[in-house]
């Protein structure tokens, strides 16, 4: 086994140590808050969308999709030496994107997908722009265009483009009535999972992953995105623009987190309330988990997402007489806490391997010793 193999086995092994020891924590919380409940509110979030399902899974997979999107979208940045905590506001201006392009224009799904995409990649180059030619951090930047584009986005569906919510329900139409070509296809997956949300978003999630893997790491554009995030001075002296890749890489983040955003809502999901939307998207932040989960590796991600989807839907399955569904989301929390001693777990692990190596290794030795006697 070579030295890249073990460490990647090791990283896995210490993500599963924060996953058991997150999953313990959350039961210790359920019992402390009702312990004659706690086994079946324990057993609903291990079991997930499997608890009600087909539906559950249904759920699941729908969530699954953006918050593949917005975990790359963080991935990808912190694989190149940069913190897109923007991802939110990305998402929120792409979710104006695939709206406007669907409900106002009336255009196929695919059209809306790319916009929600051009539409997350220049608010996420805004970011990029500011931190390469200006040298202002990324973090701060990010965080005042999430408000930004939340207040924009409810401004224009509000005030300023007619027609693009229903006065009645306070939310944008549904796209099955207003726009039905630019809903995306569910092949069959509604009628499966007997929901109204479950589309082929996941497939393209997932594909977009693998392409962002590939880009990363076996193109020579993803070494030089990677080599100005681990020395930027190297990298300028190596010939490389560390300028212009700051700014594709948040560009690049910004598109990603804009598909999540077309994925969710082309897919019937859910109808954006611009009366009502005074908080950031909670799939933008959760891209941050995911990625930290995922260890920034983009087929981690889709894993980490699928998890994270499958504990907040079996969140949302408490019983609410005992439990807030929250409760989920802390789980998570302590989860993604602990990945900060990822490290520590995998140092623990990779001693707890030498050492039964090496008790083999005496004991095979002690049986040699014998042998010749």
């Amino acid at each position: 086994m070579n030295e890249k193999t073990k460490n990647a086995l090791l990283s896995i092994v210490a993500s599963l140590v924060c996953i058991v020891i997150g999953l313990l924590v959350g039961f210790i919380i359920l019992y402390c808050i009702n312990a004659e409940n706690a086994v079946d509110g324990f057993t609903r979030i291990i079991k997930g969308g499997f608890y009600l399902k087909p539906k559950g899974i249904g759920s699941e997979i729908a969530q699954s999709a953006p918050l593949i999107m917005t975990g790359l979208s963080v991935a990808f940045a912190f694989k190149t030496g940069l913190f897109n905590i923007g991802a939110a506001g990305q998402y929120t201006i792409g979710v104006f994107g695939a709206l406007y392009f669907a409900i106002i224009l009336h255009m196929p799904w695919y059209v809306c997908l790319l916009a929600a995409m051009v539409c997350g990649a220049i608010w996420g180059a805004v970011p990029g722009i500011f931190k390469a030619y200006f040298n202002v951090n990324e973090v701060i930047t990010s965080i005042m265009f999430n408000w930004i584009g939340l207040y924009l986005v409810n401004e224009l569906m509000y005030n300023t483009i007619p027609d693009m919510y229903d006065q009645k329900t306070t939310r944008t139409y549904k796209l099955s009535s207003a726009s039905p070509k630019s809903l995306i296809p569910d092949c069959g997956m509604n009628s499966i999972f007997r929901t109204s949300s479950t589309t082929i978003a996941i497939f393209i999630a997932i594909a977009i992953a693998v392409i962002i893997y590939i880009v990363l790491n076996k193109t020579t554009f993803g070494y030089e995105l990677k080599a100005c995030g681990f020395n930027k001075d190297a990298a300028k002296y190596a010939g490389i623009s560390e300028k212009r890749n700051v700014v594709l890489s948040m560009t690049i983040a910004g598109a990603l987190a804009g598909i999540g955003a077309g994925l969710y809502f082309l897919s019937g999901a859910s109808e954006w309330n611009p009366q009502v939307s005074t908080a950031l998207p909670a799939i933008g932040f959760n891209g941050i988990p995911v990625a930290l989960l995922a260890l920034s590796n983009p087929i981690g991600v889709i894993f980490a997402a699928l998890f994270v989807a499958h504990i907040s839907v079996g969140g949302a399955y408490l019983p609410t007489k005992y439990y807030q569904p929250e409760i989920a989301d802390l789980i998570v929390a302590v989860i993604i806490y602990l990945c900060a001693f990822v490290t520590l777990f995998k140092g623990i692990v990779a001693n707890l391997f030498k050492s039964k190596k090496e008790q083999k290794a005496n004991a095979n030795a002690d049986n040699g010793k014998e042998e010749k006697k």
